[in-house]
């Protein structure tokens, strides 16, 4: 299977890791809107919904770029159907769009905490229900929601609370609606980085230009992603997923070339990832 003739709605796909998602899709002539908030260049956020929709173009695909802030819910329930209307229908959502702030309880005020829960769970509540009528009608219809496995270890999240709370709700939104949907043949699962992702995010917020140095490109993530938007929707649901796991599995033995810096020094985990995952032997890394 591929994307060819797919649509894919994408929230946050202006940049990172979703905009990675996008362009590997449009290499088999897919169609992707970007909803995002970005229209006017940030010194600070490379990329806005226009250079997204160019990057996308330039790749082989058709782009749609629509401002949409996944806070409103009316501008969610336009930008899906101006995306469904101009492409004719909707086959794939990402729910990408993500805040965070790894903050404590006492150093994370209200406006921290419902920015994260608004964009984070909300927002993901919000754009799944939004596709759900659309991905009825597709052939094999997908969302794909990045947010962590369910291992609820006090230690991961203890640092951050407010903000695990956000993630780990998205993941239980999957879980729950791959069981709603199950007979109407829409998959659900959810997609995490083994370690740090190169984003704005990691740099600006998580880990600096060193955790850059010790990070993996998004498109480890965009190739991940691509294998399990390519599988039967009704054969795989309800799963939560490792990029470096997904690719082993399909065969991917030599990851070095996902690396930020070539050679082989130390990767740093993701948050909410276990050190060990069960993984083929001879993985290069």
């Amino acid at each position: 299977m591929s994307l060819t003739g797919k649509t894919l709605f994408i929230s946050g796909a202006s940049r990172g890791i979703g905009l990675a998602i996008a362009k590997r899709a449009a290499r088999d002539g897919a169609s992707i809107a970007i909803a995002a908030k970005t229209a006017e260049p940030n010194p600070k956020l490379p990329g806005t919904i226009y250079t997204a929709a160019e990057e996308i173009e330039r790749a082989g695909g058709k782009a749609l770029p629509l401002i949409c802030d996944i806070r409103d819910a009316d501008q969610i329930e336009a930008a899906v159907e101006k995306t469904a209307a101009h492409f004719g229908g909707i086959d794939i959502c990402i729910n990408n769009a993500s805040a965070i702030s790894l903050t404590s309880t006492l150093d994370t005020d209200s406006k921290r905490y419902d920015l994260m829960h608004q964009i984070n769970s909300r927002g993901t509540y919000l754009v799944s229900r939004a596709c759900i009528p659309h991905l009825k009608k597709a052939e094999n219809a997908h969302v794909l929601t990045l947010a962590p496995p369910l291992d609820l270890v006090p230690e991961w999240f203890a640092p951050y609370p407010a903000y695990a709370m956000s993630k780990y709700a998205m993941s239980i939104y999957s879980m729950a609606m791959a069981k709603e949907f199950i007979d109407e043949g829409i998959a659900f699962n959810t997609l995490w980085p083994k370690t740090l992702i190169a984003t704005a995010a990691v740099k600006n917020i998580v880990a600096g230009e060193e955790g850059i140095a010790r990070s993996r490109t998004p498109e480890i993530m965009a190739d991940a992603a691509y294998i399990i938007l390519t599988k039967p929707s009704r054969e795989f649901t309800g799963h939560h997923l490792i990029d470096e796991a997904v690719l082993a599995n399909a065969g991917i033995s030599d990851l070095r070339g996902y690396r930020t810096v070539p050679g082989e020094g130390e990767l740093e985990l993701d948050l909410f990832v276990k050190e060990e995952l069960p993984l083929p032997e001879g993985l290069l890394v």
